[in-house]
Formats: structure tokens, sequence, C-alpha cells
């Protein structure tokens, strides 16, 4: 994310006997369940009950009782399982998909009780004895208790076991259930994927356990300081193969009532969390590192795809990432096998599980001949990302999730660094700043924002835990570690990592005792001086919100700090406990030359070397540090005459910082939004990736409030003059369009020439897109376009076009096998300009035949990023929520993306009012989440109403001069 694992012959024997018997027990439960209408109908047959309890006298009102608590009390310690699980890749009678199992867990009692509380969600359960879910044994001559009684708590997704004595602290016991749920197509838990393979439909059973759906596929205690060794068998069909966290010990021919089943067991996991684990059963193939090779590598995925080499790249990458994290943690891989495998269904990007990790096909799959370069940079980035969790997340993992940010911030940190290993010519480091650092300074602007680290007792429900699978947890958690990296140097912080994966492999941290590592070393290394300990500068970063602006004047010397709120006028209701000031590493340099490190350890200073007259300061070199920077208004200014005159004296990173920050100071009402729009002129001598992007992102905010205005016409008119340089160079350097940029940059900047080009009207552009999609219309079977530039060709053909141009759009979305290719097209249509075809599209998001589940958000999304689709989703979200919501378990990740997909653009009173209209609707209905998600909606509509009455006149009075 083993060695072996050794097991006495008194307790090998007990799960040898639990195996072999699990089969007859799977095929009793099957028998029962082919008769059951629904799961949550009780049927007796063959005097065996399949039930579903709640817990007595429950209700509404808050309780004290353990069972009523989310959180697993501290009595019990799981230290292995036995999972038998056999799912049906076949709909039953009733057109449902199911799965049944048998499980034992081994637990140790470490506080005197008389209940045994484990997790279960929309599991239904067979009476093991009279009236009893579940029986309970001794190990190791222990005697149990009998059971009194069990019930399930369905609003805290446990069962619950009453004893009629109490476990004996320090023996451990046996718990051994059977039970069955359905194999749904929700993407959580135990589920199913489908596709098409030469018009048969395939089913795929297969898992995503994190964060708590570990429970829906099995009994456990599903929280993951609750490690365990995970035994598993899985029983599937012929023609199938299985898959697990560990490789295959063995597949068995077996016969069931004269029918035919393949038994499958795994070599035991090692000792890890419920939501690392992982199996898939399904008729995939694979291709697989040189047998020499120390760890086995296997890709996996649909027959079609594999054979036509979509995972070659994937499995080519894997072991230069595998052998770098090696060297960088100074830890050998943990596991003998390393599994991949590409899910036609899958909720998120990809997921760690130790030795099989899951992918979406886009993930993990690339067709040189029609992926792009991003496709191909987001293959190598995600599996760099979850083979990094394999030592920093899964050898050591979290105590709880109030600190998922440092498994996911340090997994975002090191695919970076990895990613570059793998491909070395791309530069893909400063990626980082575009990718994780603005992304994160954009969301902790917002006073909605939340601290990366919070207490226990604040993250308890799922839905609490969901809503931390954020930007904040990803990209800011990488964001200052790469700041902490900086200023230890790498060397420091990888050897710190070691420190800390050597002594706490296996078991679970919480993030101060990474600070402990790394100040061991520090401490230990004379050469690294800091201000103060990691702990006291580190926390001021990972315990409160937001961050802080710089501002330096270079007339005096001084040097402040202040809370960045992107909305300066919105009230901050959390309060910090260093109120709000950060301990600051400055990385400086002045006029392209003389460079210099400072510690603001205060709200201000005064530093001599930051006074000056005749020189430009530009601090935070490279973006290292997570703050932006102001500078007096003499200081901006010959910043502005240095990238006018000579830009590249610049570093490249600092170009689009000064952009970037600009913007935004210039929206937090700190600096004028003139000064601002300002250090776009320069733009037309500029031919590099990063400055142009950031100013792109900025400006896309000045499309989304003026798009329906009289500003609109002068912004599109002022960008075509800045922009078609752009254009002329790489159709210059490109042979008219023949050829691909030699760079991983350019080839990036070439995809913003062609997309700003034609959003600002240049003629040649629009005349381009449409002749290459008219040529792929008029041959389908050949596609002309440069696969980098498909997305915006697709877009802006179909938006020139009308339905014959959409429907063939719509037409190849469906005929592609492509992930990669589909995504494409799924943004594609989205452009067109004709409303009925827009409410087509959202109709088609609601049916899983035509669009597939993961998709349904992006779709949405990208037609609400459409000004005439923008109304027309809006009406649609809240008329079908119930129907758009209803099947997906990642409730809060999901409607987050909506919401804030949906939003962006309100600016007016009355779509304010709709907005706080629908909150309270949401707060009325059976929905537990997405308050998070409107709160940031209304403050950001707000802010836009705001922002364009305060600038609107002078950004129009601006873009006229320049036209004049």
């Amino acid at each position: 994310m083993g060695k072996g694992f050794y097991i006495s012959k008194p307790l090998g024997l007990v799960l040898f006997g639990l195996g072999v018997g699990s089969v007859l027990t799977i095929f009793a439960l099957s028998v029962v369940y082919a008769q059951e209408k629904r799961k949550n109908e009780v049927d007796a047959i063959d005097g065996s009950r399949m039930v579903t309890t709640e817990a007595p006298h429950s209700t509404s009102a808050p309780s004290n009782e353990p069972w009523d608590k989310y959180r697993l009390p501290d009595t019990l310690l799981p230290e292995y399982y036995n999972l038998t699980l056999w799912p049906r890749l076949v709909p039953d009678e009733q057109g449902m998909y199911v799965f049944t199992g048998t499980s034992g867990v081994a637990f140790k009692c470490v506080k005197k009780t008389n209940l045994i509380i484990i997790h279960s969600h929309q599991l239904n359960f067979t009476l093991t004895s009279e009236m009893h879910h579940a029986k309970l044994t001794g190990l190791g001559g222990t005697s149990a208790p009998a059971v009194l009684k069990t019930w399930l708590r369905t609003q805290t997704q446990f069962m619950v076991i009453q004893l009629k004595e109490n476990l004996q602290v320090g023996k451990s016991y046996w718990l051994y259930m059977e039970f069955r749920g359905e194999l749904s197509d929700d993407l959580g838990g135990f589920y199913r994927s489908q596709y098409t393979e030469n018009g048969v439909q395939k089913v795929v059973a297969t898992t995503q356990m994190q964060p708590t759906s570990a429970r829906n596929a099995f009994p456990c205690f599903d929280e993951p300081s609750m490690k365990a060794v995970f035994h598993l068998t899985l029983l599937h069909p012929p023609g199938t193969v299985a898959l697990a966290n560990g490789m295959d010990l063995g597949t068995e021919n077996i016969i069931i009532d004269n029918q035919e089943v393949l038994r499958t067991r795994f070599e035991p996991t090692e000792k890890m969390s419920t939501y690392l684990l992982a199996f898939v059963v399904s008729e995939f193939t694979k291709i697989r590192s040189p047998h020499e090779a120390n760890v086995l590598i296997r890709i996996w995925g649909r027959r079609e795809a594999i054979e036509s080499g979509q995972g070659n790249y994937a499995l080519n990458v894997t072991l230069p990432i595998l052998k770098y994290l090696e060297n960088y943690y100074n830890t050998t891989y943990p596991l003998s096998k390393s599994d991949q495998i590409a899910l036609p269904d899958f909720a998120a990007g990809a997921m760690e599980n130790w030795g099989l990790v899951t992918y979406r096909e886009l993930s993990l799959f690339y067709d040189p001949k029609v992926s792009s370069n991003e496709d191909k940079e987001w293959v190598v980035t995600v599996i760099s990302h979850e083979l990094a969790h394999m030592w920093f997340g899964n050898l050591v993992t979290m105590r709880w999730w109030n600190d998922l940010w440092l498994n996911e911030g340090f997994a975002s940190y090191v695919s970076y660094l990895a990613a570059d290993y793998a491909e070395p010519t791309w530069n893909i480091k400063d990626l980082m700043v575009l990718q994780q650092v603005q992304r994160a300074f954009a969301v902790d602007a917002l006073v909605s924002s939340h601290p990366l680290s919070s207490n226990e007792d604040e993250v308890v429900t799922p839905d609490q835990i969901d809503q931390l699978f954020d930007t904040i947890t990803y990209s800011k958690g990488a964001a200052v570690l790469r700041m902490l990296s900086e200023f230890l140097t790498e060397s420091v912080f990888a050897k710190g990592l070691h420190n800390y994966l050597h002594q706490y492999a296996y078991s679970n941290t919480v993030y101060t005792d990474l600070w402990e590592k790394l100040q061991e070393v520090v401490d230990a290394d004379s050469s690294i001086q800091l201000p103060a300990s990691i702990n006291d500068i580190m926390n001021r970063w990972i315990l409160q919100m937001g961050f802080p602006v710089v501002t330096i004047d270079t007339q005096t010397g001084s040097i402040s700090q202040q809370y960045f709120r992107i909305h300066p006028e919105a009230e901050v209701n959390k309060p910090s406990a260093y109120n709000y000031e950060w301990l600051v590493p400055i990385t400086w340099m002045k006029s392209g030359s003389n460079m210099g490190q400072h510690w603001l350890l205060a709200k201000t200073n005064l530093y001599e070397p930051m006074k000056t007259d005749t020189d430009w300061i530009l601090a935070n070199l490279n973006v290292t540090g997570y703050y932006r920077v102001n500078y007096d208004s003499q200081n901006w200014e010959r910043l502005l005459t240095q990238l006018t005159s000579d830009h590249k004296v610049i570093p490249v990173l600092n170009r689009g910082q000064i952009i970037d920050d600009a913007f935004n100071l210039a929206r937090a009402e700190i600096i004028n939004i003139t000064l601002a729009l300002r250090t776009t002129k320069y733009l037309s001598k500029e031919m590099e990736y990063i400055p142009w992007e950031s100013a792109i992102r900025n400006l896309q905010y000045f499309f989304l409030m003026f798009e329906r205005t009289e500003v609109f016409g002068p912004l599109q008119t002022y960008l075509q003059r800045k922009v078609q340089p752009l254009f002329e160079h790489f159709k210059a350097i490109t042979s008219n369009w023949t050829q691909k940029p030699p760079r991983h940059m350019d080839q990036y900047n070439q995809i913003n020439a062609i997309s700003m080009a034609c959003k600002t009207g240049v003629k040649e552009c629009l005349e381009l897109t449409r002749m290459w999609y008219r040529q792929w219309m008029t041959n389908p079977d050949s596609n002309p376009i440069p696969p980098n530039l498909k997305a915006t060709v697709y877009c802006n053909a179909i938006a020139a076009g009308g339905v014959e141009e959409w429907d063939f759009g719509w037409q190849m979305f469906k005929n592609t096998t492509i992930a990669t290719e589909a995504d494409k097209l799924i943004y594609g249509l989205s452009c067109s300009k004709e409303p009925w075809l827009l409410n087509r599209y959202l109709e088609y998001t609601i049916d899983p035949n035509m669009i597939r589940k993961q998709d349904v958000t992006y779709a949405i999304v990208y037609i609400a990023g459409n000004v005439i689709g923008q109304p027309l989703v809006w009406d649609f979200v809240r008329g079908n929520w119930e129907r758009i919501t209803k099947d997906f378990d990642d409730g809060s990740f999901f409607f987050g993306r909506l919401i804030q997909g949906i939003t962006k653009k309100f600016s007016t009173e009355f779509e304010l009012q709709q907005l706080q209209r629908f909150k309270e609707e949401i707060a009325a209905s059976s929905f537990s989440f997405g308050t998070q998600a409107i709160e940031q909606a209304i403050e950001q509509t707000k802010a836009n109403s705001k922002w364009i009455s305060e600038n609107k006149a002078q950004v129009m009075n601006w873009l006229t001069k320049q036209s004049a």
C-alpha cells in the first residue's frame, strides 16, 4: 500500500473448517435470498430467517447508549477476519443482483464489557442460533458468554450483541455471521459495474470501501485504527477471475447443487484498515511485468482495452514509480505484487487499496492514437498518487479521519516527485503551483473554509467524514507539505519520513507524530536553522483555516501579514488559537540577482534588505510558500515595467504568481482592479504556459461575471489582441497545425492558444475547428483532430453548429470504448447554443443507459458552464434533485461538486434568493449532507454581486481605453 503471516496449528484448523463450511452456508443463503422480494423483507424458509431489526426503544432523541454514538467503543480490538463472499453476476427472479457471505472475526477484549458493537449497514443476516444474528465462541480455551439479544441500529450503522455476562479482559473471541446484501450500482461498498463487449453485457463485482463502506460489504470494525489481517475467499462463476489485496493461493472448481462454481483463496493481507480492503470478480484480462521483476505488476481491464494496448503506458511507468518511492522513503515496497485495475464505473479517480488499486478507466488507460498529453499526465500522476499511499496511508495510517489531510495531501505532493522521475522531460513539478497551490488558495480564501486538521469529536458521522474529501484536504495539504519540505530541504524531509514509516509501520498515528520524527532529524543537523520547532511552525498552518497575504513596503522595509479573505466583508465565525497569525518562510530576490530568505515571525517587522528606491523586489520565489504577496505601489510599478521590458528576467513560476496574486488581491479589495488588469498587458510577448494559464483562470472570472453584460465585447476585443501572437506562434512552430509541439508545457499552451483565440472570436481559429470537425463527420472512422486539441475543437465546433453536429458527437460518444475520448465528448456536447439540445442532454444525465453515473456530475457542470445552459441546469437540478442524488453513495462529495459548478455564475439578488430558498428546502428534506457546499455558494454569490457593482464601471473604462 507480505512478508508472511504466522498462524498456530489449532487456529489454522479453525480457519480451514470455517472456509470449507462457508461454501454450503453461502449456497443455503442464496436459496433463501432468491425467494425474497426485496432486501428488507422477512421470510421463513427451511427454518432459516433473514432479518433486519432496529434497536429496542430507539428514538430520534439524543442517547448516551454506546450504540447511539457514531464511534466504536474502545473495548474490543479486531485481530483477523475470515471472509467468504459470493457475488451473483446475473439478476435473480426479482431482477436484483445479490451477494451472500460468511464472516468470522477474531477480536480481543481490552476493557470490561458485555456488549459487542460492530459496524453493519444495508446487510441482512441469517439467524445462526435461536433468534440471534451471530455465534460467539472463545479462542485459546476461553469460554464465551451466551448471547442475550442482538439488534441493528440503522442510524449509527451498528450491529449490537448484548451478552449475559462480561467478556474477559485480555482474552480473544470468535464472532461468526452469515449475511447477504444487494450488489447494487451505487458505486460504494461491494457494488456492480457493467459494460458491453462484442454486443454482450458484462457485469463486474467490485468494491469501494473508503471511507465508511466496508460495513456495506460485511460486518466489521470499520474504523481506520481497527487494523487487522484479512483472510479472503471468493466464490465466482466459471470464466471469471477473482482478485483481492493478496496474491491468490489457487482456484478450484467445486459443485454446489449441480452448479459449477470457482473458489479462489487469497494469501492473508498485511495488518491494515478496513477501508483498504478490495476484491473484484470480472472477465477482465491483464498484462504483467517481466518475470524477473522483484514485484509482480499487473494491469487489468476490459479485454478490448488491454489487447489494444491501453494499459501499456501504466505498466511501463509503474515499476519506475515504485522504485523511486522505495528510494524516496528508503523503505522497501511492503507487498509481493501490485495489481492495478481499470473499472468502467468508479466514483473517484482511483483508490489506493493495498495491493489492488482501483481506477477509473481514464485514470489508468492511455491510447497514444486517441488520448491527449493531458490524459497521459493524468495517468502518471494518479498512479504516482495511489502508489505513494502504499507507504504513507497504508503502511502507516491516520488514527482517525480528522487527519485525512496527512494521507491525501502527502500523496498529492509526492505524486509530482514520482511523476517527474517517470517523465523527467516534462518539468511536471512546476505544475504543482497551478494544480495544487492556486487551487487551494481559491477555496481557502473563503470564510467557509476549514482547518486541515480538527478535533476527532468534530468528525464522527459518515457524512462529516465524506465532506473532508475536498480541495483543502488534497491541495492545501500538498501545498503546506511542499512548503515544509522546501524550508527543511528535501533530504531532511525524506529522512524524517523514513524514520516515521519505520517506527509506525502497520500502526496508526496523528500528525504530530510526523512532526516529532522530522524534528529529530532537524535537531541532529546543525545546518538547518529554524526560528521555532516544527510543531510550532506547522500547527499554525494545520490548525487554523486560511493563509496570509504578506505585504512588503520597499519604502520602509516593513513586512506585514494579514489573514487573506477573498470577500473581506464576510464574517469569520471560526475563532483561531493563533489569531490568524503564521510563521512565514519568505524567500525573495532583488532585480533578478540578489536572493535571500527571511522568517516573518509576527504580524509585522522591519527587514532592512527589503528597503529600496530603485530595485524591484519579488517575494515567494517559485511560489514555495503558501501565501500571497502584495507590495507598495512603487514596487508594483517596477515589476510591471520589468514584465513589459524583459519578462524573462522574472522566473516563469513567479510571472504566473504576479498575475494570480494581483487578480486575487483586487478581488479582496486590497489593490485596484486596473492594477490587476495591467499585469496582462505584456502577455502578447509571453509564450510560456504557466503565466498564460494563470491569466486565463483569473480572466475566466471576468467571463463568468460579464458574459451577460455590455462589458463582454470590449473584454473579447482586448484579449483577442493579446492571444493573437500566441495563436500565430503555435501555428508557426507546428507547421500550420500539422505537428505537435515538442515540449510538454508547449502542448498545454497550444490548447490555450486555440481555446482563447476561438473564445475571443479569432476568425481563423473558428474556421480551423469547424474544418477539423467537419472532416471527422465526413469520415467517422478517421478522426483528423490532434488528440491534445480534441476537447476545445469539439466544444467550438458543436457551439458553432446545430443538431447535425450535436447528434454526430453524441453518436461518437456512444460508440467509443476509450474513456478519455468519452470524457472529451461529454464536455464538447455541453457547448451547444441550442437550448432544446441542452435540455435533451440534461434528460440523458438521469438515464444510466445514456450516461454512466460516474459521469453525471461532470456532464451537468459542463452544461452549467455554458451561458445558455446555466439557467436550464439550475431549473433542472432543483426539479429533479431527488432523482439525481438518490443513487449516489458519496452524497456530500457529489453534492459539493454539483452545487459549486452550477452556481459559480450567480451574481444577482434573485439568484441569491433562489439559492437561499434551495438551502431551506434541502434542510427540510431527508438529505443530511450539503450544507457546507450551499453556504459556500451563498457566500460566493454575495461576493460576486458586490464585486460587479464595485468594478464593472472601472473594468469597462479601462478596456475601452485599451482599444482607443
